[in-house]
């Protein structure tokens, strides 16, 4: 998998990147779990968290995009 620098901070992530929004809410923990897994095995090591386009955000599921990633 292809890599750039990441702005001035020396770090290097991958050119795709795994959106995690969904997780939590269409999909489960475990599937979050495998994606995860299937992404690093292609290369993959630059993950979206951010939850800017929740439709419709819902308090319940709110953070747990991260919650999933930290038992990963």
């Amino acid at each position: 998998m292809e890599q750039r620098k990441l702005g001035i901070s020396g770090i290097h992530v991958s050119l795709i990147c795994l959106g995690t929004m969904t997780w939590g809410e269409q999909n489960t923990e475990a599937e979050g779990h495998e994606q995860m897994d299937y992404a690093i095995a292609q290369g993959i090591n630059f993950f979206d968290t951010s939850e800017m386009y929740a439709v419709p955000p819902k308090p319940e599921t709110q953070g747990a995009t991260e919650t999933i990633i930290g038992n990963w």
